[in-house]
């Protein structure tokens, strides 16, 4: 893969029957004719039907299927050999691949930046499309795919709306925005419709174009770096931080280098031992995989997660507190 640099790469995302397909077709409309893309498609089944839907008549278009099992779990073997092949046969100017609707699709992020691909493929937007009826099927929210989906995007679209009601699309809308950490983007859309500019969008949080401006901050001044929309990442081991005090409420955040990782019974340690905090989250690299950890009060809960962007955690509390002893601890959790 030592020829190929940077390709733009995207997944779409999406539990069972949200329209992926169709929104990925509406993308292909959308096509600059001078490009060449290559999407990958998974289906469950043995008989792949999505490639037969997706629009041919758009030239420049490669579309290859893997089938008979979830990308990200017993086809893993066969997505490193099948990528490969199809990098080297199309040299595509952008990547797109669609898991099936139950695919956790964090075991896709994790092949696109091993040692094969971290420099042919440039990881953009990952969409995920929610349909907003389902926000009262618990059997669907609840479903650990469901949540791995939507933990994981950088965007959200909110589709086939106009099939749902006014409440259900404002329940989801809220959920989605009570979600941490926040979504790049959110958008409401019917029959996939969504733009382009949307796979464009990067997988680590980028500045707004007002925010650029070529700016270069040091991690020593990182106290003015924004913590959400960031346009480049910390050193390891060396974090970014941001507070704020606001109606009486302090709040402190940090963000580390995805590629830190940290040891699970430390950050319990460090956690549990800080005191007089209403709420901590974060989520973090671990020991044993990428983990969400939720506290509240001295109640602490540890969940498996997809994100990948980064290590991150923010702090809120009714009085100030040794941020700088705080993030010490946190560095000292650090096991690589």
């Amino acid at each position: 893969m030592s020829q190929l640099k940077n390709i733009p790469t995207n997944i779409i995302t999406g539990f069972l029957g949200t329209g992926k397909t169709t929104a990925l077709n509406h993308l292909l409309a959308q096509k600059p004719d001078d490009e060449t893309w290559a999407i990958l498609v998974n289906e469950f089944g043995q008989i792949g039907i999505d490639q037969a839907v997706l629009t041919k008549s758009n030239e420049g278009v490669k579309v290859k299927e893997l089938v008979g099992g979830c990308i990200c779990c017993t086809l893993g073997p066969s997505l490193t050999s099948t990528l490969a092949t199809l990098l080297r046969q199309t040299k595509p100017d952008r990547l797109i691949i669609e898991p099936t609707g139950i695919g956790h699709p964090a075991g896709i992020v994790d092949t696109l930046k091993n040692e094969h691909f971290k420099d042919a493929l440039e990881l953009r937007s990952i969409i995920c499309l929610v349909d907003p009826r389902s926000i009262e099927n618990s059997e669907i929210t609840e479903h650990p795919t469901f949540q791995d989906q939507i933990n994981l995007a950088d965007v959200i679209v909110l589709n086939k709306t106009d099939l749902a009601s006014s409440e259900q699309v404002s329940a989801t809308e809220q959920k989605i925005a009570g979600l941490y950490p926040q979504k790049q983007k959110q958008i409401v859309a019917t029959q996939g419709q969504i733009n382009l500019s949307l796979l464009d969008i990067t997988h680590t949080a980028k500045e707004t174009e007002s925010q650029q401006h070529h700016r270069h901050l040091s991690n020593e001044d990182n106290s003015a770096t924004p913590m959400i929309g960031m346009l480049f990442q910390p050193r390891p081991k060396i974090p970014f931080h941001k507070g704020n005090v606001n109606d009486g409420l302090h709040t402190m955040g940090w963000i580390f280098n995805p590629d830190d990782k940290f040891s699970t019974y430390k950050l319990e340690v460090v956690l549990q031992g800080i005191e007089n905090v209403d709420r901590v989250k974060g989520v973090f690299h671990t020991d044993r995989g990428w983990k969400f950890f939720n506290q509240v009060g001295n109640e602490l809960g540890i969940e498996t997660i997809a994100y990948r962007r980064d290590n991150r955690i923010e702090v809120i509390s009714h009085q100030a507190h040794d941020w700088k002893s705080f993030e010490q601890q946190l560095v000292s959790c650090i096991i690589n």
